[in-house]
């Protein structure tokens, strides 16, 4: 098998499928994605004996912004035995590297829940008797590659393994978070999602600490506030709806009813700009870009809506058109962007300046 298997969110396969074929391309990788709607996954057929493993090595996962996982396939199987599905997998230790860890999943969709619960069960004996085969190590060791084991439906799975180096830590590739029940809207768990995806948990304490100064545009009623409030920031509000009364009594947030578009902060101490306004994509990216090249942030953090129809091809113009108008005006800068698991129809993007 030459095959590398993507987790994505169920129907943005077409997406994926985009962005995988065009970042392939871009490594010298060549081959076509193998795309069914809704089933939550992308199938990428590489030309080249060998190229699956060399696209996991050299494209990185934090490139791809749709796909959650990246996994380089060794087999497909097919009718297995409900009496004994452990066999045929032991069966391919001679093509697996040695492995750390072991994840029985399956694709984040709608059908394929009530696999689940046969996944959390059929893990642990399939780890005992992968140890004993000598196909994974005997302790747990994350510097190891991860063996996946995805089940489609009972009787059929992806055999493969992803880089501990170049993967998702997380089970299915989600990063799931539990909804604060003070928050004012479950938009806050975007912005949660976004911090862990985008900064190093070892560098919070110093890029989101306590007493720095945030705007949020388009804060109305306050989800995203609350992430930087709970962390003991002080924010500009801007919107012309009401902000959670919660929010304005802990005296962090002062309140500016005002276009977004509009808004200058009335002091140059913002280290943070977060937005999540409903508005064109290329209208929201301008109005960041804008911000940074006049100093007024440091690091952003913002929601680009997608349109209709093709998502990946605007997206990936959109980022491209900011790159271009953020290094014209000479800003050293690091970005990324992804479809993280709490958004729906749009995509998270961040974006650092460098000294």
């Amino acid at each position: 098998m030459n095959q590398i298997l993507l987790y994505c969110r169920q129907g943005f396969e077409k997406e994926c499928a985009g962005e995988i074929q065009d970042k392939a391309t871009g490594v010298e990788v060549y081959g076509f994605p193998r795309v069914e709607k809704n089933t939550g996954y992308v199938l990428f057929e590489c030309y080249q004996q060998g190229d699956a493993e060399k696209l996991l090595q050299t494209l990185p996962l934090t490139s791809l912004i749709f796909a959650r996982q990246m996994i380089a396939v060794v087999d497909t199987l097919n009718d297995l035995d409900p009496g004994d599905r452990i066999s045929p997998i032991l069966a391919l230790g001679g093509e697996l590297p040695k492995c750390g860890d072991i994840r029985v999943e399956t694709p984040d969709t709608a059908q394929a829940k009530e696999l689940l619960k046969f996944c959390r069960k059929f893990t642990v004996p399939l780890r005992q008797a992968l140890r004993k085969r000598g196909v994974l190590l005997a302790k747990d060791n994350p510097k190891k590659p991860v063996l996946h084991v995805c089940f489609t439906a009972p009787g059929c799975c992806f055999v493969g393994y992803s880089l501990s180096n170049n993967n998702s830590p997380h089970y299915m590739g989600i990063h799931r978070l539990k909804f604060p029940a003070d928050a004012p809207s479950r938009s806050t768990l975007k912005l949660e999602e976004a911090f862990h995806a985008f900064i190093p948990r070892d560098e919070w304490d110093e890029r989101l600490a306590p007493g720095m100064w945030a705007v949020d545009l388009g804060a109305c009623p306050g989800g995203w506030t609350y992430q930087l409030v709970k962390r003991s920031m002080f924010v500009h509000a801007v919107d012309n709806g009401a902000m959670a009364e919660s929010l304005m009594e802990t005296g962090q947030v002062k309140y500016h009813a005002a276009d977004g578009f509009k808004f200058e902060p009335p002091r140059k101490n913002v280290t943070w700009l977060v937005c999540d306004m409903i508005e064109k994509p290329y209208r929201v990216a301008q109005l960041m870009g804008e911000w940074l090249i006049e100093g007024w942030a440091k690091e952003t953090i913002f929601n680009l809506k997608l349109p209709m129809n093709r998502r990946f091809e605007q997206v990936k113009d959109d980022l491209q058109n900011l790159k271009k108008f953020l290094i014209e005006n000479g800003l050293k800068f690091e970005m990324q962007a992804k479809h993280l698991y709490h958004d729906r129809e749009e995509i998270t993007v961040h974006i650092r300046v460098l000294k």
